[in-house]
This record gives C-alpha cells, sequence and structure tokens, in this order.
C-alpha cells in the first residue's frame, strides 16, 4: 500500500522563476482546443502593439518640447518671436496618445487576465478535488484557501503591472539611449544606460535580501488565517468550553510574529527607497551637467538641456516604479508557486488506464479477505471477509475503532486496500472508475455537513437537475418536509456554515432525503439516526426499510436495537469479525453481541426510569 505525503504545508519541490513562468503561460496563450482560444491570442498581439505604439509617442514628447523652447529662445534675443503654435500642439498630441495608447491596451488586455484568472483557479480547484481523502485529512482549510488567493491575486499582478512595466520599461531605455546618442554623443546615452543598469542591480539585489522577509510575513500571515478559520469552523466547541480568550490570545501571539516580519519588510524597504533616490539623483545631476557643458561651449541648446532633464525625469518614474513592480514580481512568483505546487500533489487514488464503467445488475457487495491501514504500524482491518447479497441488508457493529466506518471509506476507494479485493457485482472497485463507483453508493454519515446554500440545494445535491416535486417527495419520505414547509422560506431556508442553523437531527433528516432522491442501489447508513429522538428515529427506521427494499443496504450501527431486522449481523473487533448472524442467532450464542445487546437494554430501561421519575429529558435519552 502507498502512503504519500500531500499536505500543502510541506516544503515542494522548487521552481525557478522561469518554471513558475511557464505554468503560466498556457493561461495566457491558450491551446487551440479551448474555447475561446482565438480571441484570447488576437487581445495579447494587440495589447503588445498598443504597449509599443503608447511607448514610442511618450518618449517622442520630449521632442517637439525640445524644438518649442529652442523656438522661443532664439540666440538673437532682438529678432521676433513666433508662438510654436505647431509644436506645442504636437506635444500635446504625443502626450494623449502615450495615455490613450496606454489605456486601448488596458481595455483589450483585460478579458486576457480575468480569463487567465478564472482557468487557472479552476484548474486547481478540479486538481483539488481529484486529490485523495489522505490529503484533505491533512490539510488546514485556512491555509489552503489563502494559498489559493494569493495565487490570484498573484496573476492579476504580474499580468496587470508587471507585464506593462517591465517590457515597455525597457524599451522607453532602449528608445532614450538612442535618442541621446543619435541627438548628442555616446556618453549621454551610456550615463542614462548605466544609471539604469546600476538602478536594476541595486534593487534586484536588495529584494531579494528582503524577500526572506517578506516570505516569513506570508507564512506567519497564512498561519494566522489557518487559525483565525479553525476557530471560526468550531465557533460552538470555543463557546461551549468559554475559550474565546484563548483563540484571541493564540491568534494575537501569531499576528505578533506577524508584525516582527512585517516591520522589518518595512524598514528593508525604506532603505532600499533611499538608495533608488540616490541613484537617479546622481544620474540626473551628471546628465544636466554635461548638458550645461555643451549649451556654455555653445555645442548645445537651451531646448536640448531642457530634452535631457525631460528624459531622465521621464526614465525615473518608471524606474521609480520598477522597484515595486520587481519586488511585485517576485511575491508574485512566490505566490505562484505555492498555488502551482498544490498541483504537484499527486492522487493516492487513480484509475487504472482504460478503466471501465461499474455496471451494477443486483448490487452484490463483496469483501474477500481485506486488510487495511492507514499507517502500517497500525493495522485497522485484518483479513475480513463478508458479503451482501443483492437486496439484502447488512449491518456492522462494534465498538468505536473497531473499522466499521474504514468499511465504507474502502467501498467509496477512498482508500485503496492493502490486501485482498472489494467487488461490487464481481467487478473489482480498483478496475473501474471511481465516479461509477460512488455514483452507484448512496450514503447517510453520521456526521451530516451540508454546504452554506439552502435546505433546497442541499437536498437536491444528490441529484442537480431534480424536478421540486422530487425534491419535496424525498423530503417526505425522509420525515423533513413538514418542517421545511413550517418555516418562513420553506426549501429556501439557509442553513448556514456547515449547517449550523439546523439541529443534529434535522441535518441527518436532510442528508436521508439527499440519499433518497440519490436513487443509487446500494445505500449505506453510518450511524444514519443516531442523532435522532427515539420517537423520530422509530419513523425514519421505518421508512429506511422501505426505502432500502430491492436495494443491497450496508448499516454501521452503534444503536443495536436500529438493526434487529438487518439479514445479517457481522461483529467487529479490533478490526476483526467475531461474529455474525442473525439478531437471534447472535443472542442466542451469547457472545460479544448478546453482551453488548444486554448492556443497552439495561441502560435503556434505566434512562427510560430516569425520564419517568424527571430526572432527565426524553431528549436527554435520546442522545
Amino acid at each position: 500500500m502507498r502512503h504519500l505525503s500531500t499536505s500543502p504545508e510541506e516544503p515542494a519541490r522548487r521552481r525557478s522563476d522561469w518554471q513558475v513562468i511557464r505554468s503560466l503561460l498556457p493561461f495566457l496563450w491558450p491551446a487551440r482546443s479551448v474555447d475561446g482560444s482565438l480571441d484570447i491570442k488576437i487581445r495579447v498581439v494587440t495589447a503588445l502593439a498598443f504597449i509599443v505604439l503608447a511607448k514610442v509617442a511618450t518618449v517622442f514628447a520630449p521632442l517637439y518640447l525640445q524644438r518649442a523652447v529652442d523656438a522661443l529662445a532664439p540666440a538673437d534675443i532682438s529678432l521676433e518671436i513666433a508662438v510654436p503654435l505647431g509644436l506645442i500642439l504636437a506635444y500635446g498630441a504625443a502626450r494623449f496618445l502615450g495615455l490613450a495608447f496606454a489605456q486601448f491596451r488596458d481595455a483589450i488586455f483585460a478579458k486576457v487576465g480575468v480569463r487567465a484568472v478564472r482557468r487557472s483557479s479552476a484548474v486547481v480547484l478540479e486538481h483539488l478535488h481529484r486529490l485523495s481523502l489522505r490529503f484533505h485529512l491533512d490539510r488546514k482549510t485556512g491555509g489552503l484557501t489563502r494559498i489559493i488567493e494569493r495565487g490570484r491575486n498573484a496573476i492579476e499582478s504580474l499580468l496587470s503591472i508587471s507585464l506593462f512595466n517591465i517590457f515597455p520599461t525597457l524599451l522607453e531605455v532602449v528608445l532614450v539611449f538612442t535618442i541621446l546618442w543619435k541627438s548628442f554623443n555616446i556618453w549621454f546615452g551610456v550615463v542614462a544606460l548605466a544609471c539604469v543598469v546600476v538602478y536594476v542591480i541595486f534593487t534586484g539585489l536588495t529584494t531579494e535580501w528582503r524577500l526572506k522577509y517578506r516570505r516569513e510575513s506570508n507564512a506567519l500571515d497564512t498561519k494566522a488565517n489557518t487559525r483565525a478559520v479553525d476557530s471560526l469552523l468550531n465557533y460552538e466547541t470555543v463557546k461551549a468550553f468559554g475559550n474565546e480568550k484563548l483563540e484571541v490570545e493564540e491568534y494575537d501571539r501569531v499576528m505578533g510574529d506577524y508584525e516582527r516580519a512585517a516591520v522589518l519588510t518595512q524598514s528593508s524597504l525604506a532603505l532600499m527607497n533611499v538608495g533608488q533616490a540616490l541613484i537617479i539623483s546622481v544620474g540626473l545631476a551628471a546628465l544636466m551637467y554635461m548638458a550645461a557643458e555643451g549649451k556654455v561651449a555653445g555645442t548645445m541648446t537651451v531646448g536640448d538641456f531642457t530634452l535631457v532633464n525631460l528624459y531622465m525625469i521621464q526614465l525615473s518614474q518608471p524606474l521609480n516604479f520598477f522597484g515595486f513592480v520587481y519586488r511585485n514580481i517576485k511575491q508574485s512568483l512566490v505566490d505562484l508557486e505555492k498555488m502551482f505546487d498544490l498541483t504537484d500533489a499527486q492522487p493516492e487514488i487513480e484509475d487504472k488506464p482504460g478503466a471501465k464503467t461499474l455496471h451494477v445488475a443486483g448490487g452484490e457487495v463483496r469483501f474477500d479477505h481485506v486488510t487495511f491501514a492507514y499507517d502500517p504500524r497500525r493495522p485497522i482491518l485484518k483479513d475480513v471477509s463478508f458479503t451482501v447479497p443483492p437486496g439484502k441488508m447488512v449491518a456492522l457493529v462494534g465498538t468505536t475503532g473497531s473499522g466499521k466506518s474504514t468499511v465504507a471509506r474502502l467501498l467509496f476507494r477512498y482508500y485503496d486496500i492493502g490486501e485482498g479485493s472489494i467487488t461490487i457485482d464481481g467487478q473489482d472497485i480498483r478496475s473501474v472508475t471511481q465516479d461509477s463507483v460512488r455514483r452507484a453508493l448512496g450514503v447517510v454519515p453520521q456526521d451530516t455537513v451540508l454546504f452554506n446554500n439552502t435546505i433546497g440545494y442541499n437536498v437536491s445535491y444528490a441529484r442537480p437537475n431534480a424536478s421540486d416535486a422530487d425534491v419535496a417527495r424525498a423530503a417526505e419520505l425522509a420525515h423533513i418536509h413538514h418542517f421545511i414547509a413550517s418555516l418562513p422560506d420553506g426549501y429556501k431556508t439557509l442553513v448556514g456554515e456547515r449547517g449550523l442553523k439546523l439541529s443534529g437531527g434535522e441535518k441527518q433528516r436532510v442528508a436521508i432525503a439527499r440519499v433518497i432522491l440519490k436513487n443509487a442501489p446500494i445505500l449505506i447508513f453510518d450511524e444514519a439516526t443516531s442523532a435522532l429522538d427515539t420517537h423520530t428515529e422509530k419513523e425514519i427506521q421505518a421508512n429506511l426499510r422501505e426505502v432500502s427494499v430491492g436495494r443491497t443496504t450496508l448499516v454501521i450501527a452503534h444503536r443495536l436495537s436500529t438493526i434487529v431486522d438487518a439479514d445479517q449481523i457481522i461483529v467487529l473487533e479490533d478490526g476483526a469479525i467475531v461474529e455474525r448472524g442473525s439478531h437471534q442467532e447472535l443472542l442466542s450464542r451469547g457472545g460479544a453481541y448478546a453482551a453488548a445487546w444486554t448492556k443497552q437494554q439495561k441502560s435503556a430501561e434505566e434512562n427510560a426510569l430516569a425520564v419517568s421519575d424527571g430526572f432527565v429529558s426524553p431528549a436527554r435519552v435520546a442522545e
């Protein structure tokens, strides 16, 4: 048996930045088979064209201003000066086009960015649903959702900020270098280029230095979020034990560590900004001095002096932003890597190549010498063999930890067994698709967790296309229709997070209605009536027997009174079958089942006596 550790908290293999970007590229340039791929590709190309046009217009604008300044400041001041209207209009038009093309680029590319976020998020969510139960039992929901959220934000950031700043800035640097070189001499271009190169190197080195603080603050942010979500999901438990202060203190402790890391992040940012400002200022001063010398020597004009100043100021703006962009890129790549790391986790349970669909005729379930362990050091089931004949009811009973619920999990193929086989109508469930196996099974679990949606939605989840009449009929069979109808909003009543607005019995009856609606040929009741009072339990047991007619039914029970009519009762102890037979046969043997039955009957009589004497309520007895 394989035991893969796929917890999202474990460090995954480290991707290079380029590998992370490669993981994102298919969402920006989709394959031909993807719907709308041609539209996306056209938008990408058009946006890139607008990037070039915007930068060309921006770089050429100072040239018109240079000529306008020279026209307004002739060498012979006695000459009449005419307003260079054409140059001024050209300068204004170039500035406008630079901004307009940038806005057109954003409008065209908007769909590309949103589509990339949508598709990548869907891919990650789909993969998470493919992962095995072991992964989801080990996960921390708050931390996992935080990773996905930051991954989505990283994609938006990379596309909306980084892509539209790195390439345009590089293009602008090349154009400015060329213009300064051709207009004056190569040293003007060299100084401007050197300033940019030093700035980029300094920013890169300091950003790498700062990343350790950013990574630490992110990890603590995830930890704090996990703690808060876990606390809120277990709200009732927190209130029941009066541990609100404990939860807040633990959250504040983690946030204290986050505060320390965040302060270091901000302090190091201030230091980097000072260094960047120094580099830009030195470069600007050097170019201005060179231009001033040229003016004094008569080789340059006031317009040239203005042009050099404008170009350095113009370059400093994207360079100042480049510091943020670079940090943003590095952080986005880290966040994106974490999200894509989730897709590296491999499902523990996978369909075999060419696996066929399960075909259910009678619905016979057979466990043949099954051995299983979640951890090799602690076996759960030991050489278990039994058969649930088509249309019959078999019950599994035993003490807590005997392996009863594990049988249901194995039947759903949430795990693969170590030895033996599990078959449905003679088909090994490992040789057919998981989806077809699970569609053939209907389960009412012991702990019913509902979606934070309406009652109608939760019942119809078994068959989303079911009509309202079908949903109501299933609710009637589960004895919950009249309760739902009495609510102000009826089937549109919201059940709250994890169904907390409903009582345990109400949630269980919603689960029963859901499995009735699914109409699966094989039913599993895992302590299906454990949360119900005695009167309601008897009513639903009668309905379950009616629903179970003609269906293979496996009942996992702790309360033995609920399975006296089972065709066969199997007693598990420490993962092994110690007894099997009908209710009467097992009682006559005087073994483990008979002892458990006697104990439960005595307890029921004592509870009934306590009720009649007024010591406890009937509801307490049902518990």
